[in-house]
């Protein structure tokens, strides 16, 4: 039995989902994807993947060593490149998903700089504010931000930090009265980042954490959004602060209850385990972490 072709078939099909899909990719027939899986069962003694008629889904033992062949097939990509990585120059198709507006107002810029250096490079950039997985999308290259990375089959490379600023406008603030501590949110109109208005906790840190419960009239899970709502004196808004930044710097907005800032998050690149010594991949994830 051929163990690496089986590893890599198993793998395909835990990613896939199935086997049909999985041998779409392989370019091998389904019979022949199940057979190589079933040889590594066979062959491990462990029931690797549940089968039912609808989906096929990796059982306890079959998640842990998908993660562990997956280290396996990447050591040995890792080998194979590592002979040509120096000639390599970034070519091909280079697929990146962002959030709308982190992108739109600074990766967009960055993303065409780095296109720039490498003209036989072909990049899909795909914005949205929807959570995606990106090993089953297919994106090389998935920028994140978040408090925490996420985990299994993903390297998660640090880009920068990113602080949340809690602000409103000069006008809300004046007609509804300043804050001295995060119970008080509780009696503000609150403008929540979510995609659901029950999703309406917000974290401040000060000699220990608050968690609020808040509320307000706009519930919205794009931050260019919430920051007009709070432009125009609607509440109070918890963002990023390379969206509102210049906004406080001009007094458009005004920071509060700055004792209690908001837990840190950062901005992560997000690739799978088996790119991570790609030219393109590795080239893009080190002229972000510069530039950012």
């Amino acid at each position: 039995m051929d163990k690496l072709e089986s590893m890599r078939a198993f793998t395909q099909v835990v990613e896939a989902g199935g086997f049909a899909a999985a041998a779409r990719k392989m370019d091998l027939s389904r019979s022949a994807v199940n057979k190589l899986v079933m040889n590594l069962e066979t062959d491990l003694q462990t029931q690797l993947l549940h089968r039912t008629t609808r989906r096929v889904s990796p059982t306890d033992a079959g998640r842990a060593y998908y993660d562990r062949c997956l280290a396996i097939l990447a050591d040995l990509e890792e080998a194979e490149l590592a002979l040509t990585r120096l000639q390599q120059e970034p070519r091909g198709s280079l697929r990146i998903n962002a959030p709308m507006t982190f992108g739109t107002w600074h990766l967009a810029p960055l993303v065409v700089a780095f296109m720039a250096q490498y003209p036989e490079l072909h990049v899909e950039l795909v914005l949205n504010d929807r959570r995606i997985d990106p090993i089953e999308e297919g994106f090389d290259v998935t920028v994140r931000i978040a408090a925490e990375p996420p985990g299994s089959g993903l390297i998660a490379h640090l880009l920068a930090p990113c602080p949340l600023v809690l602000c409103a406008a000069p006008t809300y603030l004046q007609r509804r009265g300043t804050l001295a501590h995060p119970d008080e949110l509780r009696h503000h109109a609150c403008l929540h980042y979510g995609h659901r208005a029950q999703d309406n906790s917000w974290n401040l840190v000060g000699e220990v954490q608050h968690t609020v419960t808040v509320n307000g009239p706009l519930c919205c899970n794009n931050g260019e959004v919430l920051r007009a709502a709070a432009l125009a004196g609607l509440g109070i808004v918890m963002l990023p602060e390379f969206m509102v930044g210049k906004d406080l710097e001009e007094a458009r907005l005004c920071p509060i209850l700055v004792d209690y800032p908001p837990p840190s998050i950062n901005i992560y690149a997000l690739y799978p385990v088996n790119r991570h010594l790609s030219a393109k991949v590795t080239r893009l994830v080190e002229f972000l972490a510069e530039k950012i």
